[in-house]
């Protein structure tokens, strides 16, 4: 067959009806019409068109069975990809410029502490008095312009694939996790008196996942195992005053809900893979209650 009949040939081929400049000799399984490779969505039997697999029409299946799913087992959504990479970035973003407007007030009010008087407050400060918010809030504090430049530059380097793997709920999920689990570490092992704050728990907690990721995709994971590595060394160096345990805490949260999140069987992808992150999350609370009975 010459061009000039292959091009004829083409023309003479409906065009599908989402894309109608696009000639196609598939049509869709449930309802006929005439679809492109880029419409076309796997069926038991031949291929249907995203209206149908999104009613679920007379397929048997629950509306979103067929449809396109991360590794994870997430949805995959049109639009911007990184939208909650860029949102996290942009609230750590916003707190901070708060806290160079309204200066230490802030910071001393939401800052993770066990217990201790801060000067400005009445009575003691912390989570043993009560304040539980201050593992979460703590999170999206940070001490410098350095601090929240290094940490942010982690977050966009490793949140983007992340997200894309994961999909947005079980990626958010991996990050609060993660970033409590760290918080929780720090409340236990550091002294009573000592303030902690910064996205670093819940970013370790990106290394861990990714370096699970990474080697459920047979990845070369040496790039991100050399950047944990030189994480880790600051991580424990005495002359620059990082909290180590959020580190450690994040880090291990994150490996476990990774694990959970990437390994989890089919059949029971979604009771895995929320069980791990309770799992996580219920032994945090355990450390945060075993801290404030030594301290109250």
């Amino acid at each position: 067959m010459n061009q000039d009949q292959d091009e004829a040939r083409q023309s003479s081929l409906p065009g599908c009806y989402r894309h109608p400049e696009v000639h196609t000799g598939i049509s869709c399984a449930r309802c006929a019409r005439p679809i492109c490779p880029q419409c076309m969505i796997s069926a038991s039997v031949g291929f249907q068109c995203p209206e149908c697999v999104r009613s679920g029409s007379g397929t048997g299946h629950a509306p979103g069975a067929n449809r396109p799913r991360t590794v994870a087992g997430g949805a995959l959504r049109a639009g911007d990809p990184q939208l909650l990479t860029k949102i996290l970035i942009g609230i750590n973003a916003v707190v901070f410029l708060v806290q160079q407007a309204v200066g230490d007030r802030f910071t001393d009010a939401f800052f993770l502490i066990g217990r201790a008087g801060i000067p400005g407050f009445d009575g003691p400060q912390g989570v043993a008095e009560g304040q539980w918010y201050r593992l979460l809030t703590s999170m999206f504090l940070h001490g410098g312009f350095a601090h929240i430049a290094f940490n942010m530059l982690s977050l966009w380097w490793l949140g983007g694939p992340l997200e894309a793997a994961l999909g947005r709920a079980r990626y958010l999920a991996l990050y609060m996790v993660s970033g409590l689990a760290g918080g929780a570490l720090t409340y236990l092992l550091a002294a009573s008196n000592e303030p902690s704050l910064g996205a670093s728990g819940a970013i370790f907690g990106l290394f861990g996942a990714m370096a699970v990721l990474m080697r459920r995709m047979r990845y070369d994971m040496r790039p991100v195992i050399g950047l944990l590595v030189v994480n880790l060394i600051f991580t424990f160096n005495p002359w620059v005053g990082i909290a180590w345990q959020a580190h450690v805490g994040g880090l291990v949260a994150g490996v476990l809900v990774g694990i959970g999140m990437v390994h989890a069987p089919a059949p029971r992808r979604a009771l895995t893979q929320w069980g791990s992150c309770a799992l996580v999350l219920a032994a945090s609370l355990a450390l945060v209650l075993i801290r404030t009975a030594e301290l109250i």
